[in-house]
């Protein structure tokens, strides 16, 4: 459930190197605590904990308040793991920009390494970032996803987008654990400073939308077409996000064209047709609702914000437990970790600031 709001702008520029030196051999040493005391699918479900997550950026000292939070405690803790992958049996794939791009073919050298199967690993890198940037629709652009997963096979997706008008951050975070549908209510959980309509396909409620927007995908493209430019021309629902948008017909039909040539049995297989991006499902989408009457979903998701709250209760009262819990297991962490004894202070003083 949603408790509150803490405001993280995009701050430019990078941690710098002394400070990034650092931040890998604590992340590496901290990491290596949780995996010896809990075990590796224990590290990724935590990771996948936004509040365990954004505690875990600030007791590696990064700003607390910042977009750069995710993207730099995954390089940290890449980088941390490095040439340790089997003896923690954790393994990091992707990061920001083009490393992200780059999942697949990690994963599938990793699986060549380690003689495992990772297919259905790279599905789930793809379908997740997929289902991010056009099964759910709200205006925040991927940039960064990152990978993890354990040599028992569970795996962990963090990824986030940015807004390019407002210049915030969407983190969404995974767990396989978790995931019993790509296309249904898939994800661990999705944070944010702010929310509002957004098209979202993968809630529980647009269930008929996605079974008449996959039927309609399986039709002939001429008359679709036809009939898309038809309903722009009526009165359109005003919550509806493709009211304003006028489609570039020809674009359109070759993308519809390449989804009927595919013939989609269900959503999950019209999403993962190349070339069907956001522009393709909103305007299927429109007939779904206006013609056929199944409309999607417009909640957004998110159930997270990114702070633990303030003891002014500012921007919401301090949830105690989640806290504490926050504090104890990074205390408990860095207790054992295997680092300088200055660094080890400095997080202890860190961790205390934080009970004052």
């Amino acid at each position: 459930m949603k408790t509150g709001v803490a405001h993280l702008p995009l701050h430019h520029g990078k941690a710098p190197r002394w400070l990034f030196e650092r931040m890998v051999r604590l992340a590496r040493e901290i990491t290596r605590c949780v995996v010896e005391e809990f075990g590796a699918e224990e590290l990724l479900r935590r990771l996948s904990d936004p509040y365990w997550f954004q505690a875990f950026g600030c007791v590696l000292a990064f700003d607390w308040h910042s977009s750069g939070v995710t993207t730099t405690v995954c390089g940290a803790l890449k980088e941390g793991v490095r040439g340790l992958e089997r003896e923690l049996g954790v393994f990091v794939c992707g990061g920001k920009g083009n490393a992200s791009r780059k999942t697949p073919s990690e994963l599938e050298r990793w699986g060549q390494t380690l003689a495992m199967d990772t297919s259905s690993m790279v599905y789930a890198s793809r379908m997740s970032a997929k289902v991010d940037n056009t099964a759910l629709q709200d205006g925040y652009q991927l940039y960064h996803h990152t990978f993890l997963f354990s040599s028992q096979g569970t795996w962990a997706v963090v990824q986030q987008g940015m807004s390019d008008e407002t210049k915030f951050a969407r983190r969404y975070h995974w767990l396989s654990t978790g995931v019993e549908n790509f296309v249904c209510e898939p994800h661990e959980a999705i944070c944010c400073n702010a929310t509002g309509p957004v098209l979202n396909l993968v809630a529980q409620e647009s269930g008929p939308a996605r079974d008449v927007t996959t039927e309609l995908s399986r039709r002939p493209t001429e008359p679709l077409i036809e009939e898309l430019k038809r309903v722009r021309e009526l009165s359109l629902p005003a919550h509806h996000p493709v009211a304003d948008e006028s489609f570039q017909w020809t674009r359109l039909a070759q993308s519809l064209a390449k989804a009927r040539e595919e013939h989609p049995q269900d959503f999950e297989q019209l999403l993962s047709v190349p070339g069907v991006g956001p522009k393709t499902i909103r305007a299927l989408c429109l007939l779904s609702e206006v013609v056929y009457g199944a409309a999607p979903s417009f909640h957004d998701p998110v159930r997270y914000s990114f702070a633990h709250g303030g003891k002014d209760g500012h921007p919401f009262p301090v949830d105690r437990a989640t806290y504490e819990q926050s504090i104890q297991v990074l205390h408990h962490a860095l207790d054992r970790a295997k680092v300088d004894r200055s660094e080890r202070i400095s997080a202890f003083r860190r961790l205390s600031a934080w009970l004052s």
